[in-house]
Parts: structure tokens; sequence; C-alpha cells
């Protein structure tokens, strides 16, 4: 029998601890030492930081090959340009300049016919001031009227499409010989809409409008030398066009895999995603201040910063999209950790919606047995699913992002209002 521990002298006591600590020794020695796997999480960060890098790349690309690179599109986005009142004001501006450059005062009345007299000088006496000014006034309100009309939406829509070409060379360096581009911008000839102008004035009266010769002037679109540093890359991105966003997400789902901590290794994808599309959008609004000051002095700033803003109205929607997919993708994967926030969100998720299921005395049965085995897989289904929407909507707006999140968190609500253990509900004792 083993003695009691009080009967041992004190010496044994000391050589069981001794030996106690050389056998642990010796168990930890021949123990093989736990990998830390540093080689596989420094490749995990390097692509998750290339991957924040590709963000803001893939989201040109797709922009400048779905925008820049069809006429139609194009078309489309410059379309509203036409209701645009600083773009307006700037065509109505540069037309009245170049008519009454042709327009001679001192033979003006005495070219008139005896009947047109009093009609022009009915529509001239309305006007103050010397008879310069007073025809300069009737010339920009007849042009003012007619640039706000649809008559010259339908013009401009025709001279965008004709332009199209001139804009995908300023900025991809793209383009046959016929492609000009007049004094290092793209420029849209407005002289059909001068002919429409003096139309309009002899209509009114002005009959010596219809001996000005044919005169073409150019309303400028974008100036290609603010942007000729980046015309190369620029046309590498478009050559891209969607591999480079399916490049990004393949990265993005090695990091993952790649990492030890792959729940870890996701939120950091979702951020890196998100950070690297809200570095595009600062930079699209740093660019716009940048290219609005280079224009020369006689180019309006407020109708180019209309084009600017147009023209680029897709890729700051895309940007939107991208940052919202990046966010909920990364909240989706905290949550489902076991953190000690994410806990305590999920417990007050749980439990609001639990108090609603108990409120109202519903059982899951087998369809809640059956949502609780697979509740994991049904919540990355939803989030995924409203990601890959998100991403394949056709130039999706603020409201259709807004309106996709709410559906998926109604759809997470579902998922948890099903959930059924099969565990007891307690139930309130009746009062008395």
């Amino acid at each position: 029998m083993t003695p009691d521990r009080e009967d041992r002298p004190p010496g044994d006591a000391s050589d069981e601890i001794a030996s106690l600590r050389a056998r642990v020794a010796q168990l930890e020695s021949a123990a093989p030492a736990r990998p830390r796997h540093r080689l596989r999480s420094f490749f995990a960060g390097l692509l998750i930081v290339l991957v924040a890098i590709l963000t803001p790349l893939s989201a040109v690309a797709t922009w400048a090959d779905d925008v820049v690179g069809d006429t139609d599109r194009y078309v489309a986005t410059v379309k509203p340009l036409a209701s645009d009142p600083a773009v307006q004001a700037a065509v109505t501006d540069r037309v009245t300049h170049a008519v009454m450059e042709h327009i001679d005062l001192k033979t003006l009345l005495s070219d008139v016919a005896p009947e047109d007299r009093p009609r022009l000088e009915k529509a001239l006496g309305r006007l103050s001031g010397p008879l310069t000014s007073g025809l300069s006034g009737f010339v920009h309100d007849t042009v003012q009227k007619f640039v706000s009309s649809d008559a010259f939406e339908t013009l401009w829509t025709g001279l965008n499409r004709r332009v199209h070409t001139a804009v995908d060379k300023a900025l991809t360096g793209s383009g046959g010989g016929a492609v000009k581009l007049t004094n290092d911008a793209v420029t849209i000839d407005l002289a059909p809409v001068i002919e429409e102008a003096k139309q309009r004035l002899v209509d009114r009266g002005l009959k010596v409008a219809s001996k000005i010769p044919e005169v073409h002037t150019d309303f400028t679109v974008m100036t290609s030398d603010s942007i000729g540093k980046v015309k190369k890359g620029f046309r590498l991105l478009q050559l891209m066009g969607v591999w480079l966003p399916v490049i990004t997400l393949v990265l993005a789902a090695c990091a993952v895999l790649l990492a030890v901590r792959r729940r870890r290794a996701l939120v950091a994808a979702g951020i890196a995603v998100a950070v690297g599309a809200a570095i595009l959008g600062i930079g699209l609004w740093v660019f716009r201040a940048i290219y609005l000051d280079g224009l020369p002095a006689e180019i309006s700033q407020p109708a180019a910063g209309a084009v600017y803003d147009a023209l680029v109205r897709y890729l700051r929607t895309t940007v939107r999209m991208v940052i919202t997919v990046g966010v909920v993708v990364a909240l989706a994967a905290w949550l489902t950790g076991d953190g000690r926030a994410a806990t305590r969100v999920k417990a007050m998720w749980r439990g609001g919606i639990g108090a609603v299921r108990d409120a109202a005395g519903l059982t899951g049965g087998p369809v809640g047995a059956w949502v609780h085995r697979a509740k994991t897989w049904l919540n990355w289904t939803v989030v995924v699913v409203s990601a890959v929407i998100m991403l394949v909507w056709d130039r999706p707006t603020g409201v259709v992002i807004v309106w996709i999140a709410l559906c998926a968190l109604i759809a997470l609500a579902v998922v948890e209002f099903l959930d059924d253990d099969g565990s007891p509900h307690v139930t309130a004792a009746p009062a008395g």
C-alpha cells in the first residue's frame, strides 16, 4: 500500500516533485512544436492588401468598358446634360457670341425689307439699352428658348453620338486617324445649333440672320491634356474589362482560404474592399477639383463640372455599391464569430425576434428544426445572394442598394424567426 501523505518523509515529497518536473520536461521536448503558420498568414495578408489595391482599379475598368467603350452607354450617360441649366447657359452664351460676331449692325436696318421693319422694331423695342445690347439680348433670348426645347435634346444626343469616338481616344489613346482633337480637347461642333438659331431669328423678324454664313464653334466636353498622364493606364484598364473584377474576387477568396483564421481574414477582406472603393471615391472628388482648376478661362466651369459629374455618375454609384458589399460581408463574418461584442449583438437580435415569436405563441415544428440545423448556411446564403445581386445589377442607384440591404435584413429576420431547436418554451403561470 502507498503510505499516507503525512507518513512520507520530507525528502520523498521533494523527490516526487522533481520527478514530475522531469516528466513534464520530457513530454514537452518530445511533443512536436505547434506550427505558427507564419508563411500562410503573411501571404494571406499580402493578398488582402492586393485586393484593396485592385478594388478601385476594377471599378474603373468596369466603367471604362461599360461607358467609355460603348457608344449607346455613353450617349445615355450624357443625354441628361441637355436639360442641365449650366450646360444650357454655356451653349446659349457660345451660340449667341458666334451669331453676334457675324451680324453687321451698320447695315442691319438698311437690309431689312420695309414690310419687316415694324416687326423687327417691335421685337427690339421691348429691349432696353443701346441697339447692340438690345440685339444681343434678342438673339440670346431666341437661342435660350431653343436650347430649352426638346429639339435641342434630340440634337444634343446626335452630336454626342458622333463625338464619342473622340472621347474614347482622349481617354484611352485609341481611335482611327480620322479622329481629331482640337487644342488637346474633345469638343462638340455647335454648327447645327447655330443653324437652328438662325432660322428661329428669321422667323422672329430678323431676316438679316439668313445672311450669316455657316459658323463653326466648339463646346468643350473635356480636355485631354488634363488626363494625358493616365491615358496608357486607362487604356490597359479598359482592355481588362470585366476580368479585373473577377481576378480581384478570386484573390480575395484565396486570401480567406489560405489564412489560418479564415473568419478574421474574411472580415479583413471585406474591409479592404470597402476601403479601396472609398479611396476611389475620394480620388474622384480630388481629381474633379484639379480638372476644373486646369481648364482655360473661356470654358464654363459649371458646365464642365456638370459634364464631369455625368461621366463619372455610374462610377460613383459603383463606389457606393462596392462599399456596401464590403461592409455587409465584413459585418456578416464578424457576427458569425464568437467575440464578446458579436455575441452580445446576436443575443439582442435573437432575444428580440424570440420575444415576438413567443408572444405570438408559434412553434417551428419540423420546419423550425430543419432551419435550426441549416441556420448558418441559410444566413450565409442570404448574404452571398444579396452581394451577388448588387454586383450584377445594371447601374444600381442608391435606392436600389438600400432596398437590397433591407430585403436581406428581412430574410435574416425570417430565418431567425423560424429557428426552433425543439426546446420547451417557458409559459407564464396564470395569475391568481
